[in-house]
């Protein structure tokens, strides 16, 4: 192993689609780390669904072995990070293992709403940060308008920034320079005892729970026995080694190093993110500074399509649990939709995710109910609650007030957006604290909103006002009461559990309004009429009625008296009255699919 003067611990942060596994990807290449057989693109990013949308999901470590032009040997552990607001927490993590950062801007687009998150949390933990200004070979890219925009925003000198194409290899020798002359070497060594950090666990069937560590003092060996600091947990290590780019085992880790250790921990959930490991026998006292516990933001209900497949979305929700700690579930069954589960995620992204990966690597056909956030309810009786499912929200003669989470939001757009965005942001019930101007194109707006304005189509619409330039990134503030009721969906007289939805008293009308003409197209008819209604509390705020299909009973009277024809309606209506009265209706499963689609 190297001494520690020549290791480096860096990782890449940049918005969401500005070229991170790209530059990696040229990063390995260049220092050999991969050989031309190995060679494919996204080579860090592992799952179909990275690569097919372009976007880091987990972050992948790599150890990389680069020798200066002078001769010098040093190790580099790279850590390649998510870019999207959802999994900012694991970004944190991430530098938290690091003590440089690549900050890298796509030199046709700008600093963006992530750029601006990733930095600012790069800055407050003390990281030496490389600006480096990418896709400069695009024919939009304004190199000089950046540097400005760096030196604007972030205080960075923009003569500092390295010019590279990740795409065609320009600028890496300088990177890789770079890297050794400005990342620091690696810090907070001095104390005598083990202390490592946990930044990331995956599970693996055979080997059970494998945690990314980076180890900031002292040396862990395989058959050491070693203790989790925040609960105390103790586990031995069967295995320990370094990542290049694959798992592969070593003797052990020392000072300064980046790898991963295979425990007989078998239950991803025992391990914390962000925890400090230590060894039993001769424990530190203090732990290393940042963990906090990563609580899911945003809950919906999955159902399979086809009530059998229930058994085999248990087994593949448990599977994908294994791997991803801030994802909970818990098992509900709902009268429209027989059973399923009540699943937390850290954002609408990482919902987005994991359903689709259950619907792709799981081959199952699920729905997801409409997504609400926790709220905190203060009862009369002095006690407090959370909710999460609109179903489990009290009487409204117990609640006192409801209180919902609040989030501030960054929002990044051309300056000629600015009124569409105001009037957005309002529509949404938030408020524009203040705003920033980035450059003569574009502006920040820092505005806060309840989280579950955001949920649906948020994100969409900000898209397409901006056509496409406008990016976002949001943190939880505070919860803030709020004038909230529970919204209930009646068909023919019968609550429907999957519909009910908590909303703002000024919106029930119009929400309730569209739901009811919703499923007026959508149901079938039946042969008595079905009244479609909309209720907050006992109060009905919006109805619809689907009219009866009706058989011609009239059709065998040809001519004759019309008190015959009149005798055989009035027969028909009076079996129409008992009908309705007995009947029910069952809505088939399109109908949940095309309204919780909309």
């Amino acid at each position: 192993m190297s001494s520690i003067d020549h290791i480096r611990n860096f990782c890449i942060i940049a918005h969401i689609d500005h070229g991170k596994t790209t530059l990696s990807d040229r990063l390995l290449e260049a220092t050999e780390t991969i050989t031309e057989r190995e060679k494919q693109d996204q080579l860090l990013d592992s799952m179909d669904l990275e690569r097919e949308r372009g976007i880091t999901i987990k972050s992948h470590p790599v150890t990389i072995r680069h020798r200066t032009p002078e001769g010098d040997a040093y190790i580099f552990n790279l850590i390649d990070t998510p870019g999207h607001v959802d999994f900012s927490y694991e970004v944190s993590r991430s530098l938290a293992a690091c003590e440089g950062a690549l900050l890298l801007v796509d030199a046709a687009q700008g600093i963006e709403a992530q750029t601006v998150a990733n930095a600012l949390l790069a800055l407050n933990l003390n990281m030496t940060i490389i600006p480096v200004i990418n896709k400069v070979d695009l024919p939009s890219a304004d190199v000089e308008g950046v540097m400005e925009q760096l030196e604007e925003i972030l205080a960075i000198p923009g003569d500092e920034a390295i010019l590279a194409s990740a795409k065609e290899g320009r600028g890496i020798p300088e990177i890789l320079q770079a890297v050794v002359d400005r990342v620091p070497k690696p810090r907070w060594n001095e104390v005598d005892q083990v202390r490592a950090l946990i930044f990331d666990c995956v599970y693996d069937t055979y080997k059970g729970v494998i945690c990314f560590v980076r180890i900031f003092s002292g040396s862990l060996r395989k058959g050491d026995t070693i203790r989790m600091m925040s609960d105390g947990t103790k586990a031995e290590i069967k295995e320990i080694g370094i990542f290049s780019p694959k798992m592969k085992p070593s003797y052990g880790l020392d000072s300064g190093c980046v790898g991963y250790l295979v425990t007989n921990i078998k239950d991803v959930a025992e391990i914390k993110i962000g925890d400090t490991v230590t060894l039993h026998n001769d424990p530190a006292e203090k732990m290393l500074p940042g963990f906090k516990e990563v609580r899911p933001m945003v809950f919906a209900g999955v159902y399979p399509i086809d009530t059998s497949d229930y058994e085999k979305l248990k087994v593949s929700i448990g599977k994908l649990r294994l791997n991803d700690a801030a994802f909970t579930y818990q098992s509900e069954s709902s009268v429209a939709l027989g059973f399923g589960f009540r699943c937390g995620f850290l954002g609408l992204l990482h919902m987005e995710i994991i359903t689709e990966r259950i619907r792709r690597e799981y081959d199952l056909d699920i729905i997801s109910t409409y997504p609400s956030v926790v709220y905190r309810v203060d009862m009369t009786d002095g006690t407090s609650r959370e909710v999460e499912n609109p179903v489990n929200l009290p009487d409204s003669s117990e609640i006192q007030r409801i209180l919902e989470p609040m989030i501030k939001a960054t929002i990044h757009v051309p300056s000629t957006a600015i009124g569409d965005i105001l009037s957005l942001v309002s529509e949404k019930r938030g408020w524009v604290e203040h705003t920033d101007t980035v450059d003569s194109q574009r502006v920040m707006l820092t505005a806060i909103l309840p989280l579950n304005e955001i949920l649906v189509d948020f994100n969409d619409r900000l898209k397409s006002i901006t056509r496409g330039y406008g990016s976002m990134d949001y943190e939880f503030v505070e919860y803030q009461e709020s004038k909230l009721v529970r919204l209930d969906i009646m068909v023919n007289a019968e609550p429907i559990d999957a519909f009910s939805s908590i909303v703002h008293v000024d919106k029930a009308d119009s929400k309730g309004r569209m739901l009811c003409s919703k499923l007026k197209e959508i149901l079938p008819r039946q042969m008595f009429k079905i009244a479609i209604q909309a209720g907050v509390g006992g109060k009905v705020i919006a109805r619809e009625t689907i009219s009866a299909l009706r058989k011609d009973v009239t059709a065998k009277c040809y001519g004759g008296d019309i008190s015959r024809k009149r005798k055989l309606l009035e027969k028909q209506k009076e079996g129409k009255k008992r009908m309705k009265q007995i009947g029910k209706v069952s809505i088939p499963q399109e109908a949940f699919v095309d309204v919780l689609k909309t």
